[in-house]
Parts: structure tokens; sequence; C-alpha cells
């Protein structure tokens, strides 16, 4: 406990050390991937620009890292479909305050190295070079933007600079029988990396650990000379597919020092089960469950610490508002997550998480569903295991997520029997940012 109030507290020797370290460092967060296995939606938005749990973009949870762990220096890649992203960080990121050097880049592909969009992670900060190079940066933190975790990338930029490495890469422990899923990090006895896998079917274990792998995370600090080096080398391969995961750390762990971090030394909140938080919502299946698992009485994620807020845009909103106090129509929300502005009308709501400006009608029944914001729910209309999305008006006495047929003439079922509904699937036209 000595070691993390040390670490935490600015006033002393450590805390003072990882704030010089937090300072000097720039991230910037890659976000310009489509996020193509949540289906439709992603039709118009971004993965990272996704909402998420009641109120937040996905991205706001590395940059809400990044500003909590005191570095304020950070650029934003964006690509496919960019402009709700956009909009989201010049409406919620503004209050970086640049007379201390706080500040967001927005860097959406300009083809600023040639007649090329970004062709792959790597490149993306590749042609973003001129630019880091005038912020000077000591470090560089390369993080993704489309997982939900909170970590201190203090410690992680802390562990670095002790351990004199090129490169740190943050890595998760997961059972050896899941680690197939993952990029693996194979390791010695010292932390340095020997090995990187990208979904190997033999996955190398901990050393020690026979049942336990290191997935790798998407989060890195390099050294920026370094990382110069190796970016203009990647780009002058021309059989390279300019990704760090299948490029950049396979070429570099035999060759200079490559160290891993285990997220367990710098996770934030650690839950009671004593498993790191993170997730991939990569798929509807598991947007859907990393939402629904929220409205729990003791979620892993806690989205009550004030020591570590996820920050975010905040529209203003009034309070919920539950009307209707009848015996065959109360408003009410059961083990559920409403959110500002939303109205249940003498309808129900069980184990569901409501975004912001959702309309509930008379007689409606929502069960085990996400509802993204602006959705109205008309009368009578029952809704179950669902993710419904943004504007969507789904109209009176229509039933979802009770018949998978039915619903895959009109909506997306997932093989885990979760449905989809966004606004052209109910045959409308929605012309706004989502």
């Amino acid at each position: 406990m000595q070691q993390d109030l040390s670490l935490n507290d600015p006033q002393s020797v450590q805390g003072r050390f990882v704030s010089q370290l937090t300072r000097s460092s720039y991230a910037i967060i890659l976000a310009g991937g489509r996020g193509s296995r949540l289906m439709q939606l992603t039709d118009w938005r971004c993965k990272p620009a996704v909402p998420f749990g009641g109120k937040f973009r996905i991205i706001d949870f590395a940059l809400s890292n990044c500003v909590n762990s005191g570095v304020r220096r950070i650029g934003v890649a964006s690509q496919y479909k960019a402009q709700s992203l956009i909009h989201h960080l010049q409406h919620g990121w503004s209050f970086l305050d640049g007379r201390f050097d706080e500040f967001i880049d927005l860097l959406p592909a300009q083809q600023q190295t040639g007649e090329g969009w970004y062709q792959g992670t790597a490149d993306a900060v590749f042609q973003n070079m001129d630019m880091l190079r005038r912020r000077k940066a000591k470090y560089v933190l390369v993080l993704s933007g489309d997982h939900i975790y909170k970590m201190d990338y203090g410690r992680l930029l802390a562990q670095h600079a002790q351990t004199g490495a090129d490169l740190t890469v943050a890595c998760m422990d997961v059972p050896l029988h899941e680690a197939s899923a993952f990029g693996v990090i194979g390791v010695n006895d010292t932390k340095r990396i020997v090995s990187f896998l990208e979904k190997p079917q033999e996955p190398p274990c901990i050393p020690g650990r026979s049942d336990r792998a290191l997935a790798n995370m998407g989060v890195y600090v390099f050294n920026t000379d370094f990382l110069f080096e190796q970016l203009i080398r990647d780009a002058d391969d021309p059989n390279s597919s300019h990704d760090f995961g299948k490029d950049i750390i396979p070429h570099v762990i035999t060759r200079y020092r490559c160290l891993a971090h285990n997220f367990a030394d710098s996770c934030v909140g650690m839950p009671d089960s004593g498993i790191p938080y993170w997730r991939d919502v990569g798929t509807i299946d598991a947007f859907w469950e990393a939402n629904i698992e929220l409205t729990k009485v003791s979620p892993d994620l806690n989205m009550y610490d004030e020591e570590w807020p996820i920050w975010t845009y905040q529209a203003q909103l009034p309070p919920a508002k539950f009307v209707f106090d009848e015996d065959e129509r109360r408003g009410m929300a059961i083990d559920s997550l409403v959110s500002g502005g939303n109205i249940i009308s003498g309808a129900t709501a069980r184990r569901s998480l409501l975004f912001s400006r959702v309309v509930l009608h008379s007689w409606a029944e929502v069960e085990d569903s996400v509802l993204l914001p602006n959705c109205t729910i008309g009368r009578r209309a029952k809704i179950r295991r669902a993710v419904i999305d943004k504007s969507c008006h789904v109209p009176e006495d229509m039933v979802i997520g009770y018949d998978p047929v039915q619903d895959r003439q009109r909506f997306h079922v997932t093989p885990n029997g979760i449905t989809l509904v966004t606004p052209e699937m109910l045959g409308q036209r929605i012309h706004q940012i989502r």
C-alpha cells in the first residue's frame, strides 16, 4: 500500500518522478477503425465513437486514463466516418487548457506523406511524425481508442523509464485456453519480450504459470527517437502492412530492449474478483454484455469512482421522469440504469441500460436491452435482449427479441440471440450526426 501512496502522492519522490514522466509524454490514440464486427452500429460512426455505459463514448475511457494519469498532450488519429467522433471531442474535451500545455490534437487522415490515407496503425503515427517532432516529447504512448478499461499510464511510464526499455507493451494476464483470441506476448523471467504471436493455436504461457498467458492490450510506450527510427524503417519496407502488432513489434523484440508490463500493476479500481477490468466491445454480443453488466448491483467497472472519473460530454438535460402509478400502467425501472432526459411514461424497464432522451410510452416493456440516445418506444411495444441504435422510433405494438426467425427478416440477430435495430432497419431516415 505504501508504494501505491507514494506513486500517487505528487509530493513524494516517486510521485514527482511519475509527474515528470507524464508531463514529458505525448499520447496518440488510434481511433480510425470502423469496427466492422459491430455490424450496422458502425455504419455512421467509427468504433471509438460508439456510445457506451449510458452517457459515454468508447474513446472516453482512453482519454480519461490519459487526463487522470497526467498525460495531457494527446493526439487522436481518425479516419473512418470521423464526424461523430470529432463532434464529440469538440464538445466534450475542450476543457484542456493550452496555456498549461494541455490539448487534444485532432489528426484526421490528410495524405500528409503521399497520396494514401492511413494504411495501418503504424502508418497513422508515421504520417503525423512532423507534428510529434514539434511536441518534443521524450516518450510516446500509442493507445487503442476502442477498449473499456481504467489504467494509470503513469505507472506504465515509470516501469518503462526505470528499466531503460526502448519499448514497453502493456499486457493482460488471461487463462491459457482463452489466449488464442489475442495477440500473445512471450516473456522470460525478467519480463523481456521474446516472442509476439497473433492469435496462436498454442500460445506461450507465463514463466512459472502453465495455465496463464499474456495478451497484448494495444497499449505501448516508446522512447520517441526509437519510435521514429522504427516508423521510418517500416515505411520504407514494401512488404510491410505498417501495423504495430503485425510488423513493428515482431521486428524489434529480437533486436532491442522490449519489456512487458502487467496490467494488474497499473489497473485502477481492481474488482473484488482480483481480475483487472478490460473489455473489447468489438461485437454486438460483447457490446450488449458489457453494457448489461453495468446494471448489476456491484459491476466490475466502477463508474462511481470520484478519484478516477470518466470524463465525457455532459448535455444539460432534466432529471429522468417516471409517471403513472396505476395497477396496469406504472412507470418504473428495475435493476436498470436510466440517464437524464428520459421519460418512463407508464412503461417498465428491467435489467436495461437507457441512454439520454429515451422515452418509453405507456404499457411498453423493455427487458435486458440497451437503448442508445433519442430512442422512442411506442405504446405496448415489447423489447427483449436487444440493442436499439440512436434515434430509433419503435412503433406501437412492435415486438422485438421474442421470435428470432421473424426478427431476422427485418433486423440483425447475433449468434447469441441479441437483436440489433437501427433506424434504417425500421425504414426511418435520420439526418444527424450519430
